[in-house]
């Protein structure tokens, strides 16, 4: 067990520290905050694209979705002029069935591994996410496919093979917990806590990381890169946590998990949004998300509904590790 909870031995004692359980998260805020018919807005990637379109919020582009079994082939017509590409179940959860090509030349297809991949191994990828292989309940889904994301040169070894991403939770508006995701060589470049990606936790005041973990272990160095995780400072930070914080107007949901990248020439990107945020950020952040949920609660209802920018604001200055201890 981690340092910092073996002194919790207890659901009951990891309560009073504040640690988030998944019962807790599911019956007092999934439950109570997020209603059921909204879910549909996060559950499929091409909803919440349109979704965060249309509150004005960049997206990676989108190339194209593939329906049907019969339109399997034409992938390969569709991405021919684009030099790498993303293609993801619109209905996928935890990571599951992304495949990244970084490299598409000549109708050779490379993953951020420089493996190559077959043709028709990107055909039966694609079948598979159609027939519901990666799909939240094993439902029939499409594939989308969409633009490679250029992650911003200030994160040059601090990821490996693939794109960082930065996920916030978000409570009635107010971003009150977040970290940072990334990609190493056990997770095949993608941002999975539960491949093997490193889960940085960072100061909601400053941008600046508290703490990192890979498979639930503390770590100072990225496994791959050597590069010191105490140096990260995520540039945008207030702009990032502008983003998350309107995926409550965006999406009506009070418990939410918005997940976001920076791309090196379109700046803060929304890539996903998760109406049923997992728990390991309290682990990256080396400190449990009940006192901040209770005081949020504990605010009430405004009068006069604040925005984005308010709420942020707030947060940063009562959420801060770094700022509180100056």
């Amino acid at each position: 067990m981690l340092g910092w909870l073996k002194k919790y031995t207890s659901p009951f004692k990891l309560e009073r520290a504040g640690i988030m359980g998944m019962n807790r998260r599911n019956i007092s805020y999934i439950g109570r905050y997020n209603q059921r018919r909204l879910f549909p807005l996060v559950d499929n990637k091409l909803k919440t694209k349109h979704l965060a379109q249309q509150a004005g919020a960049t997206v990676p582009e989108l190339i194209g979705v593939i329906n049907a079994q019969h339109s399997v082939p034409s992938i390969h017509k569709m991405v021919e002029n684009w030099p790498g590409f993303v293609i993801k179940p619109a209905q996928g959860s935890g990571g599951k069935g992304i495949l990244v090509v970084t490299s598409n030349k000549d109708g050779v297809y490379k993953k951020p591994s420089g493996a190559e991949v077959s043709k028709s191994e990107v055909e039966r990828h694609i079948t598979n996410t159609l027939a519901g292989l990666f799909s939240l309940g094993g439902k029939n889904d499409v594939a989308v496919v969409e633009n490679l994301i250029q992650f911003d040169d200030v994160f040059e070894g601090f990821s490996f093979e693939g794109v960082p991403d930065i996920r916030v939770i978000v409570f009635k508006g107010y971003p009150v917990m977040a970290m940072m995701r990334l990609s190493t060589a056990a997770s095949d470049g993608k941002a999975n806590l539960h491949q093997g990606a490193v889960g940085v936790g960072i100061d909601i005041g400053t941008g600046k990381a508290v703490r990192a973990v890979q498979f639930n272990r503390p770590i100072e160095h990225h496994p791959d890169t050597g590069r010191l995780l105490s140096e990260l400072n995520v540039p945008h930070w207030e702009q990032l946590l502008e983003l998350a914080a309107s995926a409550w107007e965006m999406t009506g949901l009070g418990y939410i998990g918005t997940d976001m990248v920076l791309d090196k020439e379109q700046g803060p990107m929304v890539l996903e949004l998760n109406a049923r945020p997992g728990l390991a950020i309290q682990i990256a952040n080396g400190c449990g998300l009940l006192p901040r949920l209770r005081h949020i609660e504990h605010l009430g209802t405004s009068a006069t509904p604040t925005t984005p920018k308010e709420r942020v604001a707030y947060a940063r200055a009562h959420f801060s590790d770094t700022l509180n201890q100056k």
